[in-house]
């Protein structure tokens, strides 16, 4: 009787410990698992391509997944991405180590000892691997010997901007991945049919829209041999909200401000000029500054084409002023200036000059003589209109010509 309660017993905790192990999906299917990797691994050679013993070069497959993408600086001509690389090729020494489920493996050691694709980024400045909170690197065994490198990397790229239609303009910049020591003859990289460059679902850009992406193969030589490159192009055209408020509304107001001269007494010396002068210096200081976060490069852009006009714009309202009082404290022949302004403006009166030559007062014809006031009055009533009418025309061109060289 006790021998049968310990069969009964023994039986009913075999069955259970089966039971649980098929639950949780771990205990004696993982144990061999592991148990096929680690004997596999005993004769492994990392050094060794896949199919370096068939003669042929390995397909590795590329995917990259963008979480996020920005600061992009014209400036020091970069931009900053932070990325999943996927990479994916086939190992028949590893295609017994996965049974009914893939296998993964993210500890570091186990990830050493098996081969994978030494490439790099060309085109990088700089580049950090995630180690928060844990290494952030995968790598997966598939069924039939399918192999899935994956990790994240915070990377600065290079990206050569061509400014000359700054701050409306278009750039391209891009990402390369080539092998670092493998030739073409024994490492061969293309991108994944479907997707290959994904973005996260709520990027966005500061600064700029990704229109369109181009993936392409290409090719880096050296010396040494020719070894597979792919090459992603990311086409981005600039907002302009951001200038619009910062740079170019700041600046048309400075300008109109410069007119309110036009509308002062031409005797209001003081005013007029502190008026100018102060426009002057606050929309150089303004172009200062927007100068300071651009590269020097050598030619013009559309950001120096509008500050240039708008500085002259305002230089021009205070040389008119000073114009205007000049003649406001001199009197000319009437020949001279009453010619351009309504005769009944002009006020005729008998004036009289000495000739030093012949010390002889001789006296002008009254119809000859005219009052400069008048005329310097005029001068301001003509650029009332005529300031706004050429800004207005400067901003047709500009806008037009700018935005359709886009």
């Amino acid at each position: 009787m006790i021998v049968n309660r310990a069969v009964i017993v023994f039986f009913f905790y075999c069955c259970c410990a089966s039971k649980l192990e098929t639950i949780n999906g771990t205990g004696t299917l993982e144990s061999t698992d592991f148990e096929t990797l680690d004997s596999l691994l005993r004769n492994y050679d990392r050094r060794a391509l896949p199919t370096s013993h068939l003669g042929i070069p390995t397909v590795v497959t590329c995917e990259i997944y963008i979480r996020s993408f920005g600061s992009i600086n014209p400036e020091t001509m970069d931009y900053e991405v932070d990325l999943y690389l996927q990479e994916r090729w086939f190992d028949e020494r590893l295609k017994e180590a996965s049974g009914s489920r893939p296998l993964d493996l993210n500890d570091p050691e186990l990830v050493k000892r098996i081969w994978k694709p030494e490439v790099f980024f060309p085109n990088a400045k700089s580049a950090d691997f995630q180690l928060v909170t844990v290494p952030n690197v995968l790598v997966r065994i598939n069924s039939g010997g399918e192999i899935l490198y994956m990790l994240r990397l915070k990377l600065r790229f290079s990206c050569m901007m061509e400014l000359s239609s700054y701050p409306m303009d278009s750039q391209m910049c891009s990402i390369e991945l080539a092998s670092f020591s493998k030739t073409t003859d024994e490492l061969q990289l293309k991108w994944a049919e479907t997707t290959p460059v994904n973005f996260y679902d709520h990027l966005k850009l500061p600064q700029f829209n990704i229109y369109k992406i181009n993936t392409s193969l290409c090719k880096e030589k050296f010396h040494i041999g020719e070894y597979s490159c792919l090459l992603a192009e990311f086409y981005l055209h600039r907002s302009l909200g951001y200038h619009m408020v910062q740079s170019y509304l700041p600046t048309v107001l400075i300008v109109v401000v410069s007119w309110v001269s036009f509308w002062l007494d031409i005797e209001a010396i003081p005013a007029r000029i502190t008026l100018g002068v102060t426009t002057l210096l606050t929309i150089s200081s303004k172009g200062s500054g927007i100068q300071n976060n651009l590269p020097p490069v050598s030619y013009v852009k559309a950001m120096d084409v509008w500050m240039g006009s708008c500085t002259t714009f305002v230089f021009l309202a205070l040389m008119e002023f000073t114009f205007a009082n000049y003649l406001w404290r001199k009197r000319i022949p009437k020949e001279l200036l009453c010619i351009s302004i309504n005769k009944s403006n002009c006020q005729v009166s008998l004036t009289t000059a000495k000739l030093e030559e012949t010390n002889v007062e001789k006296a002008i014809p009254a119809s000859v003589a005219c009052s400069y006031g008048s005329f310097a009055k005029r001068i301001d009533q003509l650029s009332r209109v005529i300031f706004p009418a050429l800004f207005l025309t400067f901003n047709l061109a500009y806008w037009l010509y700018y935005l359709g060289y886009e």
